[in-house]
């Protein structure tokens, strides 16, 4: 059960739709649930708006295949799984309806929701080889409900690639901007791609880091995931709509 779903669970009894002793039960079950090698963190869609997520490395097949059945039983209409290997995925999916995607290293069980953000998130890289990153942060937006448009290989090196996409850019509500705009947030991925003296990705770190450039936010090396998700909370903020 989600903030929505609690939410319209208490209008119902408020309105006498519901008995408070049958709402009761649906809210009464344990903050998490006890599985020996995990505790499934059943309450975070209520505390936070939004459902656990399974990072896959460092897990066995076995063990994301039981976390994601247990998600499922706790009625999660969408399972997101981040860094799933192949191999995993094709235990999973075995299953459990799962849609895999090989870029990314994302699986998603279940159908990705309907958008319901105010208004559009823009993911953008400077190059191909950014796209790992940028998929992983553009399936983590839409699977947290937001409509997405991916702007990839746009970056300075060829100016007017990127300003053919300008009206995308200005009408975003969030920019999400991988490799390395507008009066809007922008949230800076540094990726461990590059030549020279790249550190794994410690030098696009602090050059991000050390920007003056106002309104951008940075998250660490090569996290898709953290980008898409803080993209994903600042969406979903009541506001203006576009």
């Amino acid at each position: 059960m989600d903030k929505k779903e609690l939410q319209n669970l208490l209008e119902q009894v408020a309105g006498g739709q519901v008995k408070p002793e049958d709402a009761l039960l649906q809210i009464k079950t344990e903050p998490y649930k006890e599985m020996g090698f995990a505790k499934l963190d059943t309450h975070r869609g209520i505390r936070q708006g939004m459902a656990e997520v399974i990072y896959g490395a460092g897990k066995t097949k076995e063990q994301i295949l039981k976390i994601a059945q247990a998600m499922v039983e706790e009625r999660e209409k969408t399972v997101l799984i981040t860094r799933m290997s192949k191999e995993a995925a094709e235990y999973v999916g075995a299953s459990l309806d799962l849609h895999y995607d090989d870029l990314s290293r994302t699986g998603i069980v279940g159908q990705i929701p309907k958008p319901d953000g105010v208004g559009k998130i823009v993911v953008a890289t400077g190059g191909t080889s950014d796209m790992p990153v940028a998929e992983e942060a553009a399936l983590t937006a839409q699977v947290y409900g937001n409509e997405v448009v991916r702007l990839y290989d746009v970056g300075v090196a060829g100016m007017h690639r990127l300003m053919d996409h300008i009206e995308d850019i200005m009408s975003a509500r969030v920019i999400v901007a991988i490799g390395g705009m507008a009066d809007c947030p922008v949230i800076a991925v540094p990726t461990s791609v590059g030549y020279g003296a790249n550190f794994g990705g410690l030098s696009a770190l602090l050059s991000m880091l050390n920007s003056c450039a106002s309104g951008i936010s940075v998250v660490n090396i090569d996290n898709g995931f953290g980008a898409g998700y803080l993209a994903s909370m600042i969406n979903h903020l009541e506001g203006r709509k576009e």
